[in-house]
């Protein structure tokens, strides 16, 4: 009898135990051809509609790799308006663009993709980036428990984001393939390795140069290593590549107002970060953030520094207290980390996620995983532009730091905390107290806005005629002629890119225009509203270093000071020159009203490098 119940219960154990299994092949077979459905419906929509249109951002950096095949100085590369000509020469009619705020070395993975038309090295790159998805795939499954399918499924439901960057041809995935094997490398305990990879994306963009504080904190001297020889790498090729003069005017003009104001628009919700967030709150800016929640430029910059040491030193301290522990976890908490940190991030950005997300589900509860996978489709996936000024991004992201941190903050002694606070608030307080010395010889604290234009991201090149204010600005798919008269604002839009307004004798208004990739010398008269071509032997533009006041009495001038282009002033009949601008951003194109009362310039000050507006300056009469 016993032997019969023995029998019986080792058959409803071998039962049980196929049934497990054959529902465990079933789940797998599932699973893998759901994955191929999303391969599939991947393939036919974001990939496809990458393939067949061509646009941004690829433009932009293919354009910056064919002017390094030209031998053009990196310097230039930052200029909007010579940047914009160089898109026009290399194919891009109808295509707004700039290579701000990238590193000078950006570009190079697309200097071969140049031997071949525009629309084809897209499709080369996207090509690429297929693999280079795949290969993450795989390297993911190699460093955790889940199967490619699983991890494939996973990087699907960061659609939006895989969407935005097919289409436009973006770096984010290459970053994240880059990003992933250096990981790899460290989780197989190639230190150096790993490191050195991390220094090569810190040259290629800068997500990677917050790994050095990790390294440090996790006492891996063997990644630091690597990563500094990488950075030394990465500094030796751009000199030989730029010269040692165009290296440094990165580092001193481009680097730090990439890191304090991103690119384009700071104010803009559209680039959810905790700078901008802050920024949209509480600085007024005329044209881009007029209504700001509470104007207040002080409060601004010390919650900025603020949030961002605080970030970095409580991460930094939480890391280099745990020396033992889930490595993956504290390595996907810092990419985090980076994120938050950085000041120019759009939705094609988010994929980067894919990393950190998939070695925090390894370990975490059920609880955890549905509040990981939440957020990250949320960040990838397009919100109702309605939430916009409320950033939920920033918020999302700010929400996946916490949960994947929460388990260090128990290692953090209150003593310990006390300390770091008080150096975090007394840092913050001195960065708040040196911008805003900065902030208060901007023009924008000294001088009248001219020509405001709600929305308006550039305005450059003033020109002044009888007939009014000639200046060049963006339209919605190239560079226009703005001319205001009285309290009108008119648009003069041609076919091609207008650039470099400046007035002839006659009053007549001369610019440059670029199209079919020919630059041409045009005239606007303000009687007729006529648009003519010039002789070819007409001069490329006004010279505009010195401008001498149509009384005679004074000259305006741009010099160099502190790395920064101001605009100075100087008496003729005594020869005493002023400082007129300042501030840590640069004042260009002086031009003198016809009465000789005041000076119309463009300054970049309080937005992105390069991307000015007008302002006039009074000069006391004698």
């Amino acid at each position: 009898m016993a032997d019969r119940v023995g029998v019986r219960q080792m058959a409803s154990v071998n039962l049980t135990t196929t049934i497990k299994t054959d529902m465990s092949r079933a789940a797998h077979v599932g699973t893998r051809l759901l994955t191929v459905v999303a391969v599939a419906f991947f393939l036919l929509t974001a990939f496809r509609a990458g393939y067949t249109h061509d646009e941004t951002d690829f433009p932009n950096y293919y354009t910056a790799a064919v002017s390094v095949t030209r031998g053009q100085q990196l310097h230039n590369l930052y200029d909007w308006t010579w940047f914009q000509r160089q898109m026009n020469y290399a194919g891009f009619e109808r295509q707004l663009g700039a290579y701000t705020p990238q590193t000078p070395l950006t570009m190079l993975p697309f200097v071969e993709l140049t031997r071949f038309g525009p629309q084809t090295a897209k499709r080369i790159w996207l090509v690429c980036n297929l693999v280079f998805l795949g290969a993450t795939v795989w390297l993911l499954s190699r460093v955790t428990q889940f199967r490619a399918e699983q991890i494939a499924l996973v990087a699907f439901l960061g659609y939006g984001s895989l969407y935005m960057n097919f289409l436009y041809g973006q770096y984010y995935v290459f970053l994240l393939f880059l990003l992933t094997l250096g990981f790899y490398c460290l989780h197989e305990q190639r230190g150096a390795a790993g490191g050195f990879l991390y220094g090569i994306v810190f040259g290629l963009k800068l997500y990677g140069g917050p790994f050095l504080i990790y390294f440090s904190a996790k006492r891996n001297w063997r990644a630091v290593a690597g990563m500094l020889t990488a950075m030394v790498f990465v500094g030796v090729a751009a000199i030989a590549m730029f010269g040692w003069k165009d290296v440094v005017f990165y580092a001193t003009q481009i680097l730090p107002r990439s890191l304090e104001g991103g690119s384009v628009d700071p104010y803009h919700p559209g680039n959810p970060t905790i700078s901008t967030l802050l920024r949209h709150t509480f600085m007024p800016e005329p044209e881009l953030n007029p209504q700001p929640l509470w104007s207040s430029p002080w409060i601004f910059f010390f919650l900025r520094s603020l949030v961002l040491f605080a970030l970095l030193v409580f991460t930094s301290l939480a890391l280099a207290v745990k020396q033992a522990g889930n490595d993956k976890r504290d390595f996907a908490w810092f990419v985090i980390v980076v994120l938050l940190l950085s000041t120019s991030v759009a939705s094609y950005t988010f994929i980067v996620l894919l990393l950190p997300v998939i070695l925090l589900l390894e370990d975490a509860n059920r609880r955890v995983r549905i509040g990981l996978l939440a957020c990250f489709v949320l960040l990838c996936s397009p919100l109702p532009s309605r939430l916009d000024p409320f950033f939920p991004k920033v918020w999302l992201l700010l929400g996946m730091y916490l949960l994947a941190g929460r388990p260090n903050w128990r290692l953090l002694r209150p003593n310990r905390v006390a300390v770091a606070s008080t150096i975090v608030l007394l840092a913050a307080l001195l960065d708040a107290n040196r911008h805003m010395v900065s902030y208060r010889n901007e023009p924008g604290q000294r001088f009248q806005r001219a020509a405001v234009e709600k929305g308006e991201l550039f305005a450059a090149s003033p020109a002044v005629s009888p007939y009014g204010l000639f200046y060049q600005t963006m339209g919605k798919d190239r560079y226009v002629l703005s001319w205001m008269h009285g309290d009108r604002i008119q648009k003069i839009s041609l076919e091609g890119e207008v650039f470099n307004p400046f007035e002839s004798a006659d009053g007549r208004i001369r610019f440059e225009l670029v199209s079919n990739g020919h630059s041409t010398m045009m005239e606007f008269n303000p009687l007729n509203h006529e648009v003519a071509q010039l002789p070819s032997g007409a001069p490329a533009e006004e010279e505009r270093g010195t401008k001498v006041s149509p009384d005679g009495k004074w000259e305006a001038f741009t010099a160099v000071l502190g790395g920064a282009e101001q605009i100075w002033v100087r008496d003729l009949a005594t020869g005493k020159a002023e400082q007129l601008t300042g501030g840590r951003c640069n004042s260009i194109a002086p031009e003198w009203e016809t009465d000789s009362s005041s000076i119309l310039f463009a300054s970049d000050c309080g937005r992105a490098y390069g991307l000015p507006s007008l302002y006039r300056a009074k000069i006391p009469a004698n």
